[in-house]
């Protein structure tokens, strides 16, 4: 298999160092939410391309079919899609009440209203 045949795994790279990139050079914290979700949806994908077994079918037993696919990791993905739709809505709940809060969703700023006495 060439370097070129293996290109969802050089997507999934690209979208996993852009995410951290973001989360870690970013001080607005919806921006550091937009790199989580860039990360953990290169996790996903990750996950979807090792399962993939070439040739192979759903799991029914049928006749004249050997070469069956694995279901667990898609469900557990599906499973962790619809937590990470929850804890994403969760968190920008969150910076949501920080701006309330504090009138910014820039970390420096809210530091430097925390130290204030």
């Amino acid at each position: 298999m060439s370097i070129l045949g293996l290109y969802n795994y050089w997507i999934v790279i690209l979208l996993m160092m852009t995410g951290f990139y973001i989360t870690i050079s970013r001080t607005n914290l919806v921006k550091q939410m937009v790199g989580l979700f860039m990360f953990q949806t290169s996790v996903f994908i990750l996950y979807i391309s090792m399962s993939k077994v070439e040739g192979g079918t759903a799991p029914i037993i049928a006749e004249g079919l050997t070469l069956y696919s694995n279901p667990l990791p898609h469900v557990l993905i599906l499973t962790a899609i619809v937590v990470g739709v929850a804890t994403s809505a969760l968190g920008l709940a969150l910076v949501v009440r920080i701006q309330e809060a504090y009138g910014t969703v820039e970390e420096d700023e809210i530091l430097d209203q925390d130290e204030e006495p």
